[in-house]
């Protein structure tokens, strides 16, 4: 079993609890969850060991799993119960904005948090700390671009235009350009500033460690009304966009499991095959992410359509098995 099933599943338990009024049996629980009522049973069961106020009692012939009353009310206004269970479970997910404002700002209201809570509430928090570890590979060490992400996010809410030096990944050259910064985006274990360039004419997406300098200017902008960063990105795989195109992709049945239990794009059709294998269609922007999911399945994955993507993995696989022919023999030649 992983242990994020488990873990999901022992935090509905405890929204479930606080929420009844008079209790729920292990059958009930069991029932809501869809799970066997052995498997609540050891739920709880950790959830108790792992100092987790909850208790049973017999009520009208049943055992009955409730959260303590005096928990639930020791809690000030305006937090309720569920809502710091929430906050600290999901403590590690700050590590990832270490040394980052927004890390800083989070820390502090969760410490300010602590500070209005009663002693056996400071107790039963600190248990939370240790039920769930949230992680993040890879990811970047965000620290040592503090300022940038620091003077990008002042001149957002500000509603400054900025001027920057921009390093293309591509291109490997450095640009000058300004930006209107219309949201700061974190996404797959990177901040992104989208903006309007005013170089290019349109929004564009700038990954903010590549921005080697940056000017706030007097300049001011304005939003334009209705901008949504989910129609923005659209149909695109992730970060890279482009001109939207039909993609149909076969996995090999050792694989469906792990493709259909996620949702990797939000017009993806999935159509399961005799042999167990499933094709994934969608229609989709920026084939350069495309290319690089299929790829990262290996074998077990095959672009049906388009063709040019079809090609131009058929070409990387080519030089793929040369590099590595060539740079062993090399290596073999060196020993």
């Amino acid at each position: 079993m992983a242990r994020g099933d488990q873990l999901g599943r022992q935090w509905k338990i405890i929204q479930t609890l606080i929420s009844s009024k008079r209790g729920k049996s292990a059958a009930e629980l069991a029932s809501e969850l869809e799970c066997h009522p052995r498997t609540v049973y050891r739920d709880l069961e950790a959830l108790q060991i792992a100092g987790f106020p909850i208790y049973t009692e017999r009520v009208e012939g049943k055992s009955l799993w409730s959260v303590l009353d005096t928990v639930k009310h020791q809690i000030p206004v305006p937090f309720s119960l569920p809502e710091l269970i929430a906050l600290y479970f999901g403590t590690d997910i700050l590590k990832v904005f270490k040394d980052t404002v927004f890390h800083d700002s989070l820390k502090s209201l969760s410490q300010k948090i602590k500070a209005t809570l009663p002693p056996d509430s400071l107790d039963y928090i600190g248990n939370l700390e240790h039920t769930l570890q949230v992680g993040f590979k890879p990811y970047k060490e965000y620290g040592k671009f503090k300022e940038i992400i620091n003077r990008v996010n002042d001149a957002a809410v500000k509603r400054k235009t900025v001027e920057i030096v921009y390093y293309t990944m591509s291109r490997k050259k450095e640009t000058r350009r300004k930006v209107d910064p219309y949201r700061i985006w974190f996404f797959n274990g990177s901040f992104y500033l989208i903006g309007h360039c005013h170089k290019r004419g349109e929004v564009r997406i700038f990954a903010l460690d590549r921005i080697k300098m940056l000017h706030q200017t007097k300049e001011t902008f304005e939003v334009p009304e209705g901008f949504s960063l989910d129609e923005f990105m659209g149909k695109s795989l992730g970060v890279f966009k482009g001109s939207p195109v039909r993609v149909k992709i076969w996995f090999s049945p050792e694989v469906t499991g792990y493709i259909k239990e996620k949702i990797w794009h939000e017009a993806q059709e999935i159509y399961e095959q005799n042999d167990g294998s499933i094709i994934f269609e969608a229609e989709v922007e920026g084939m350069q992410e495309v290319k690089f999911w299929v790829m990262s399945w290996g074998s077990h994955a095959l672009v049906l359509e388009p063709e040019p993507l079809r090609e131009e993995i058929t070409k990387e696989l080519e030089d793929t098995i040369e590099r590595y022919r060539s740079t062993g023999e090399g290596y073999r030649q060196a020993k």
